[in-house]
């Protein structure tokens, strides 16, 4: 109960609860969330019941990417490509003022581009293939599934009843196997070679260097069938000359263990000796020089510092200097993958280096709709269940809001000068608080002020630093972009969770022996003033 009051009462000081009001709310996030957590996305849904919410939905999506980029949409009506990704597929292609808008010309041939993912989506786990979702630096950051198996390949109703583990899965769709499927089914020994053959193609197309596989397991195994497989253990080794990184995390299932421990992600850590998990974490070396992280250690980490660490290295890759693009993946692509696209999206947002003309609860509208629901995430599912990872992502952000999770500060690194001596700011930044040196003497190598102004503790507040001498123009630029960094990931999450707990609901945890009600949701909601504070409740 103590985590989970200190987490409210962080919570509650970053929204507007001073006032005793929920922060502001996108228009319509509160209807996107209730649709969310009442039935699964389906494309060809999107007219029939419910209809018009889904196309409020996709339209606001559109608008939203419609303010900062230029983009060609990729049609799937009626989910003709994939029967769980969105019915209008963005393809964003540069980023545009809004008088450019009027003179866009595409860069893409959308038939040809529609053609090369009709032929590759085969190849991936449920037809998920890969789809560009991020346009960063000029790199298209994707998502997908894993690669199929025999038993997709060879009967995707069969497969998905022995995934699913029953022929109520509503992923058993007769009508998504196509004349074009069966012919594939029948080409026997070149049928790998075929499939994923496109599948390379495409990768090749977006400019895909690195594939990140989270993954626990090499291959997925139900009643002892193969029903997927993945890049890693590609045995004609296909995926040769791509990237490939191997960063297993825990599965939806884990986040039962998040819910039932009052939503304390802090000294929880996943069982990394069951039987299914055979997939070792596997980096290329020269990718993790930078880092400063002991990867060895990755089965001691608790969720909070396996999550950040692997945010860091996918920041790194799609920050560095070459023009690759990514490929971020689990199994089926609807849970462990939007968490990590999502936590890319908003964390390059808050830096503001994408979608810089949205404002927090716009920029958290899109990330929500896009996403996870138009990209399948089964909410109700994990709701009945307790698996609440999709409520693990935003309540999250209050851990990656400092300065070693921007991208700013790499390349600031980059662009400065060789210096000869004295502190670097990167040096500053860093120093603990007992190795500052003094805040008032000249004698220092800088002096600070405010230094017991409000989030000196514990972190480093960039607001407070002044150097001596006066840095570039370019250094306070710096600075207030990473101190609004941490003010804008803070609306973020405040308002995603006063909006969670009005819609979605309360899910307390068992009552304590104190008799409290238990569960972060609840203490936010009386902290920002959306439930009366009981007698009994602290």
């Amino acid at each position: 109960m103590a985590g989970a009051r200190a987490a409210a009462a962080t919570a509650s000081a970053g929204s507007s609860a001073s006032s005793g009001n929920p922060p502001p709310q996108e228009p319509g996030l509160g209807e996107l969330l209730e649709e969310f957590s009442r039935t699964q996305y389906r494309a060809k849904d999107g007219s029939g019941t419910g209809g018009s919410k889904v196309e409020r939905i996709e339209k606001r999506c559109l608008e939203l990417f419609g303010r900062d980029y230029c983009f060609s949409v990729i049609p799937n009506t009626n989910g003709d490509i994939c029967g769980h990704y969105p019915r209008y597929i963005v393809f964003l292609e540069y980023e545009s003022s809004e008088k450019e808008k009027d003179t866009f010309e595409s860069t893409v041939q959308v038939s040809k581009l529609q053609d090369l993912i009709h032929r590759s989506k085969m190849a991936r786990c449920r037809g998920r293939f890969v789809c560009p979702v991020i346009l960063f630096k000029g790199k298209h950051i994707c998502r997908s599934a894993t690669l199929a198996g025999w038993g997709e390949l060879y009967g995707r109703s069969g497969y998905n009843y022995f995934f699913s583990g029953g022929a109520d899965d509503a992923w058993a769709d007769v009508e998504d196997v196509t004349e074009e499927d069966c012919a594939l089914r029948s080409g026997d020994t070149h049928l790998f070679d075929k499939v994923r053959g496109y599948d390379i193609k495409l990768l090749r197309y977006l400019s895909v260097k690195y594939i990140c596989d989270l993954m626990v397991e090499n291959k997925k195994v139900k009643f002892g069938m193969n029903v997927t497989s993945s890049e890693k253990v590609d045995k004609a080794q296909r995926y040769a000359d791509f990237t490939l990184l191997s960063i297993p995390y825990p599965g939806c299932e884990f986040f039962k263990e998040y819910k039932d421990r009052d939503y304390m992600a802090e000294g929880l850590i996943f069982n990394w000796k069951q039987d299914y998990v055979d997939a070792p974490l596997s980096i290329p070396d020269f990718l993790t020089h930078s880092l400063n992280i002991d990867w060895s250690q990755y089965q001691c980490w608790d969720l909070v510092q396996q999550t950040q660490n692997y945010l860091k290295l996918l920041l790194s890759l799609v920050n560095s200097d070459d023009d690759s693009g990514l490929l971020v993946h689990c199994i089926s692509g609807w849970d462990r993958t939007p968490l990590f696209i999502s936590l890319l999206r908003l964390s390059l947002w808050a830096d503001g280096l994408i979608h810089t003309s949205l404002k927090p609860a716009e920029i958290l509208y899109l990330t929500v709709a896009y996403d996870w629901f138009l990209f399948g995430h089964m909410l109700v599912d994990r709701l009945s269940k307790g698996e609440e990872i999709f409520f693990f992502c935003f309540n999250f952000l209050k851990h990656i809001t400092s300065e070693e999770f921007s991208a700013l500060k790499t390349q600031r690194r980059k662009s400065l000068p060789a210096r000869d001596g004295g502190f670097t700011l990167e040096d500053i930044c860093m120093l603990r608080r007992k190795d500052r040196g003094s805040t008032t003497s000249l004698g220092s190598d800088f002096s600070l002020v405010m230094e017991s102004s409000p989030g000196a503790t514990g972190s480093f507040t960039y607001e407070a630093v002044e150097l001596v001498p006066a840095g570039a123009p370019t250094q306070a630029a710096w600075l207030a972009a990473l101190s609004d960094r941490e003010t804008r990931l803070q609306e973020v999450r405040s308002a995603f969770l006063a909006a969670y707990s009005s819609t979605v609901g309360l899910r307390a945890v068992a009552p304590s022996p104190s008799g409290a009600i238990g569960g972060l949701l609840e203490q936010f909601a009386r902290g920002v003033g959306l439930r009366g504070i009981s007698s009994n409740a602290l």
